[in-house]
């Protein structure tokens, strides 16, 4: 696995290539990433607040003034914590796939702060959604767009660098970024992986995240940085590739058993995976899971997927 320590903050993984880390890679604690070459620079995913984004930027421009006015910015993919701090550098080029632009109009941080501010009438569900978003501040944020959008594959020019944009959703969203630097080695992956917590898969098919997880193995990288979580290398990338391909074996045969979605995901031994962390999200991953074998094409609402996680969780202690 990989040395680097899993300290918050900016780390240089050499050549001008850095990741910008947040433990403990729970809910919202999202990693980031910067690729500069010269005078030019390419920002991978902002974070989910104002003071988080801006933090963060702080942190750039003081070890490196090329950062002073962001270039380029990609959003992997939808989720907030990957998006929310667009507004900060709204003067960049913002890249993203077709899909993820138009699912972030579904996402708006209105949402967010609706959510939390209804956190207390809500019983069991709003005391696990105080907990895993209260750290974050939704007012205030302009949702700020992509202005360029592509489909499969976008190949861009940092200074004289290669960068290369992989989509390989729908898989956690429905329009995930690889963004992959390949005279360095390294790739930005989004929360294709996880690394030491729980996936969850909003969109699927799962079949799709294992391919993501075989593009990601098939490519030239000795450094990936994960969406959540510490950087690693190959081995985290199997490690996830296995976790889905059990998950789908056991979820295939609880649901084959005519079992709820809770009931499977209660019964589906988890041993292996115990020190990951944010194991509520396996009853999203099981009602995915279901939803797929099944061929329903309509996806439950957000909140709905929420609460039978806080009920997992608050089973689990």
């Amino acid at each position: 696995m990989s040395n680097w320590a899993y300290t918050r903050g900016l780390h240089d993984l050499g050549n001008a290539v850095y990741a910008y880390l947040q433990p403990d890679g729970s809910w919202g604690w999202s990693n980031a990433g910067l690729v500069v070459d010269g005078e030019t620079s390419l920002l991978v995913d902002t974070l989910y607040d104002l003071k988080l984004t801006g933090e963060m930027l702080a942190a750039m421009r003081r070890s490196l003034p090329a950062t002073e006015q962001i270039d380029m910015l990609v959003n992997t993919h939808a989720n907030g914590d990957h998006c929310y701090g667009n507004q900060l550098v709204g003067n960049a080029r913002i890249i993203a796939s077709a899909r993820t632009a138009e699912e972030m109009l579904e996402r708006p941080p209105e949402h967010m702060a609706m959510l939390l501010k209804n956190a207390p009438s809500l019983g069991t569900l709003g005391a696990f959604i105080s907990r895993i978003f209260g750290p974050f501040d939704f007012e205030n944020i302009t949702l700020t767009l992509p202005n360029s959008t592509f489909e499969g594959r976008l190949d861009l020019r940092v200074g004289a660098k290669d960068v290369c944009l992989l989509e390989v959703g729908p898989a956690h969203t429905r329009g995930d970024t690889l963004v992959y630097v390949p005279g360095d080695r390294v790739v930005f992956t989004g929360d294709i992986l996880f690394i030491e917590g729980h996936p969850i898969m909003w969109a699927g098919p799962v079949g799709n995240w294992i391919r993501a997880c075989e593009t990601i193995l098939g490519l030239d990288v000795e450094t990936i940085v994960p969406g959540h979580g510490p950087i690693t290398d190959k081995q985290g990338v199997l490690r996830l590739k296995e976790y889905w391909e059990y998950i789908l074996r056991e979820v295939r045969q609880r649901y084959e058993a005519g079992m709820s979605v809770q009931e499977a995901a209660r019964d589906i031994p988890m041993d292996a995976y115990a020190t990951w962390s944010d194991s509520e999200r396996v009853v999203a991953n099981v009602a995915a899971i279901y939803r797929e074998l099944s061929g329903q094409q309509e996806r439950p609402e957000v909140v709905s997927l929420f609460a039978l996680m806080a009920e997992y969780a608050a089973l689990a202690g």
